[in-house]
């Protein structure tokens, strides 16, 4: 009897451990902690660079008087919404000319809760920016690097308030710099991003990965064109941006050097054409006729190679020295005519309002 019992125990005992061989599935779990590596990577995060520059992007809020059929009062609603960027601890905020311009009353909204009524300081329709100034204590200020150019594919980070969501960072690179002529406005250079831009966040601020400034967020493509596009976007660079804001906080307004020629840029080819071995410089093909040019004594076809000292290498540079010389100035424009240096005085006068008128997209 007990020899029967055993041989059915161990009988039993067998089959079990085939059927457990068999299906894996029926085995008892057991749970098995992974070990922790010391030189495990970090998830990759942009963290820091938002904590460091959100702070100082605000929204922006415009607000306009309207006439109302059957009101005596005026209602004052509210009519658009922004973002801007905090420039300074004295409260000066940039953000962009179309946010403000036709604003009876501007709000401005801290992220820290503060809610304060802004004062324009000024505004600059060709380069779409504006200055805004609040009073307040302990305002943080977006961090900025002079050393700092941004250069294609560098990481950006797009950071305002799209259609009034409250405050939203957008990812993206540097898609190319010296856009130019994509302003609703002017003609200036762009940098080209794919971080997101919708409306509300034109005025923000476009920051790199160490939450420095790299430029104000101005429009995207789609806004500009009524084309359908997806990540193209513009930003106007920093350093345009400080010199402006700079201008409107000194003079209310951006007061330009203008001295009447309109040209194009030489190459070696059409500097052969013209007998010139001097290859930078512009080729004078149009003049205002009652600009400084002409009254100076200019030709059609004169190459400009040097304006007050600064070497001309474009049309672009042409354009910033002598917006950067104030008006009544005179200073000397060294040109080549026929293959010979010239040196032609040259009194610079302030840039008539005819002269700011939008251009073209290209």
């Amino acid at each position: 009897m007990l020899a029967f019992l055993g041989r059915s125990i161990l009988l039993g005992l067998i089959t079990a451990a085939i059927i457990l061989v068999a299906v894996p599935s029926l085995r008892p779990s057991s749970s098995v902690s992974l070990p922790q590596l010391d030189d495990e990577p970090a998830p990759l995060s942009f963290n820091y660079a938002v904590k460091r520059a959100s702070p100082a992007v605000v929204n922006i809020y415009n607000r306009r008087y309207e006439s109302n059929e059957g009101k005596p009062e005026p209602e004052l609603i509210t009519q658009g919404l922004g973002s801007g960027v905090i420039m300074s601890d004295k409260g000066y905020i940039v953000t962009n000319y179309h946010v403000v311009a036709n604003a009876d009353q501007v709000i401005v909204a801290l992220q820290d809760g503060r809610i304060l009524n802004a004062q324009l300081i000024g505004l600059d329709q060709l380069t779409d920016l504006a200055v805004l100034k609040i009073h307040a204590d302990n305002l943080p200020v977006i961090p900025v690097n002079p050393e700092y150019k941004a250069t294609v594919g560098d990481v950006v980070l797009a950071i305002g308030n799209p259609y009034n969501l409250g405050q939203t960072t957008t990812f993206g690179i540097i898609s190319a710099t010296g856009r130019f002529g994509m302003s609703f406005y002017g003609q200036q250079d762009f940098l080209q991003t794919d971080a997101a831009i919708n409306r509300g966040n034109s005025g923000g601020a476009l920051v790199n990965t160490r939450g420095e400034l790299v430029g104000i967020n101005t429009a995207s493509f789609q806004q500009a064109t009524n084309i359908e596009t997806y990540g193209i976007s513009f930003a106007i660079p920093y350093q345009l941006t400080i010199k402006i804001m700079n201008k409107l906080i000194a003079d209310g307004r951006v007061i330009r050097g203008w001295i009447g020629i309109e040209g194009r840029e030489i190459n070696p080819v059409m500097a052969r054409l013209y007998d010139a071995n001097q290859v930078n410089g512009i080729i004078v093909i149009g003049m205002n006729p009652n600009g400084p040019a002409v009254k100076a004594g200019f030709k059609m076809n004169d190459i400009v190679i040097e304006i007050d000292g600064k070497q001309v290498t474009n049309v672009q540079s042409v354009r910033d020295i002598v917006t950067d010389i104030r008006p009544g100035t005179r200073v000397n424009v060294k040109i080549l005519r026929d293959g010979k240096p010239m040196i032609i005085p040259v009194k610079v006068a302030n840039r008539p309002a005819s002269e700011n008128k939008p251009m073209p997209l290209r």
